[in-house]
């Protein structure tokens, strides 16, 4: 369909005429399918786009949680790290969220790749703790934390 006056003006071109037609048109796209999956974002419900600044791999990362799912040999977390430039993944299976278990996960992956010039914490409870910050902080590590609706790598 290519919009609800386009859609109604082929209606009038076939020959057909109702009071409702404009309204009928309207409603027909806004209950479609294909129209709701294909139909184009307007700018206004678009995601803003913020830039970060990235000069090499693993020089940023962004980092979340995924769960709780069904436990799967005692797992029921998922800690996701993503590195923005080459959007390289590495997630790891846990069987709790906190922050101690984060901190020894993402020492060894910085150890391995070198500490990151900046790292994105998505806020969930386990991220805006206090001991967490703390942890991170312990680390050295530069944290930017974030809001669910902003700039990331790592998502749902």
């Amino acid at each position: 369909h290519y919009g609800a006056s386009y859609t109604a003006k082929k209606v009038f071109d076939s020959g057909f005429y109702w009071p409702s037609i404009y309204k009928d048109a309207f409603d027909l796209l806004k209950h479609c399918d294909s129209c709701q999956r294909q139909g184009k974002v307007s700018q206004r419900d678009e995601m803003p786009q913020n830039f970060i600044q990235i000069y090499e791999i693993f020089d940023v990362w962004g980092i979340d949680f995924m769960g709780p799912f069904p436990s799967s040999k005692g797992n029921k977390y998922i800690l996701v790290a993503v590195d923005y430039l080459s959007k390289w993944v590495k997630a790891k299976a846990l069987p709790t969220n906190n922050a101690r278990v984060v901190v020894k996960i993402l020492k060894s992956l910085f150890s391995r790749f070198g500490t990151p010039k900046l790292s994105s914490a998505i806020v969930e409870p386990i991220f805006a703790m206090t001991n967490s910050r703390e942890s991170w902080q312990n680390m050295e590590l530069p944290i930017d934390y974030l809001h669910h609706t902003t700039r990331r790598q790592v998502g749902r």
